[in-house]
């Protein structure tokens, strides 16, 4: 009991020391600055012809303009078929499957009635003529 008083000044002083240094932290404390909200950005919705083929989607296909099927031949086996392509105005070429028509640009596919050619990972399509869509289906095998 002879320590109380001792244990009540050292709490009143220490009770002392907070107040002061509260005091003395709102006395001196700088100005508060504007704060500027951040810019909005906005968000664009992804475009679902490029999410189609995450879930077995086909690709979107572009039409070559620089392109003219002349005809197609389409074997049982995909890498024997054959197509007839003609290049921005140079003379016709037979071009199998998987092999280049012009530097950079590759036959993919041979369908009775279109090709596929893939340029620098974008697939275009080439569609028969419209004379000739008609003699091939004469000539499809029944």
């Amino acid at each position: 009991m002879k320590r109380w008083p001792l244990v009540a000044t050292f709490v009143l002083f220490i009770a002392a020391c907070v107040s002061a240094a509260y005091w003395a932290m709102q006395l001196f404390k700088p100005p508060v600055r504007p704060v500027a909200a951040p810019p909005q950005t906005v968000q664009t919705a992804p475009r679902l012809d490029a999410a189609a083929a995450l879930f077995g989607g086909r690709p979107t296909i572009a039409v070559a303009s620089n392109f003219q099927l002349k005809g197609v031949v389409v074997a049982d086996n995909a890498a024997e078929s054959i197509a007839i392509l003609e290049a921005a105005g140079k003379p016709a070429q037979v071009v199998k499957t998987n092999e280049e028509v012009a530097p950079g640009v590759k036959v993919t596919e041979v369908h009775p009635r279109y090709v596929l050619l893939s340029e620098g990972g974008v697939v275009k399509r080439v569609e028969l003529p419209e004379d000739m869509k008609g003699r091939a289906r004469a000539n499809l095998p029944k």
